[in-house]
């Protein structure tokens, strides 16, 4: 995105943000979605609100968090032996959603200024977390891994196969309902071996 563009863009979310308004967190951070500031990110925040999101909307057949599919993540990328930082980005990958909800894909790509927002938000959590963004190899990385656990978060919670092979994983996983503390606790747990 030329300079230009991007000044624009922040000039937009700036006046939206002074429109919209805050969100307070967990923590009791007030934070402003479209407008992120890295001294507003907590892990805490992200682990707490991940555990009470629900993937798919909710439209599964137990309820599964987007803080579970996080953590199975981060333990495939662990199993196949990538870097920390890579395990890291999986277990984050979707900390802008506890600032902005899941919105599913579909949704999401009707969204191009949803979109934008949550990317940013994204990319300050892992400026603050890994510090810097991650390279396009390991982006490319962290997105396998995304999509190969998703492929098994719909044939588990929804009954639907994709049309794609089916992928080979290296860790065992569960898609199972497990107590949203259990979640919280696990998440902060897996950061700080990671972190």
């Amino acid at each position: 995105m030329a300079i230009e563009e991007k000044n624009q863009t922040l000039q937009i979310a700036n006046e939206i943000t002074q429109q919209m308004g805050y969100i307070t967190t967990y923590t009791g951070e007030h934070f402003y979605p479209t407008a992120p500031d890295e001294k507003n990110i907590h892990i805490e925040d992200i682990a707490h609100a991940l555990s009470y999101i629900c993937r798919g909307n909710g439209h599964v057949k137990n309820f599964f968090s987007v803080g579970q599919h996080c953590i199975n993540c981060a333990l495939e990328a662990m199993a196949r032996g990538y870097s920390r930082r890579v395990c890291l980005a999986c277990l984050l990958h979707d900390g802008g959603e506890a600032y902005m909800s899941d919105v599913p894909r579909p949704i999401k790509a009707g969204m191009p200024q949803y979109k934008e927002w949550e990317n940013e938000i994204i990319r300050v959590v892992y400026e603050k977390y890994l510090g810097l963004e991650l390279t396009e190899e390991e982006e490319q990385l962290v997105k396998q891994v995304d999509d190969d656990m998703l492929y098994f978060d719909m044939k588990v919670l929804l009954g639907e196969v994709l049309d794609r092979e089916e992928p080979e994983m290296k860790s065992i996983f569960s898609q199972e309902y497990v107590p949203f503390i259990e979640v919280e606790e696990r998440y902060l747990e897996l950061f700080r071996q990671l972190i």
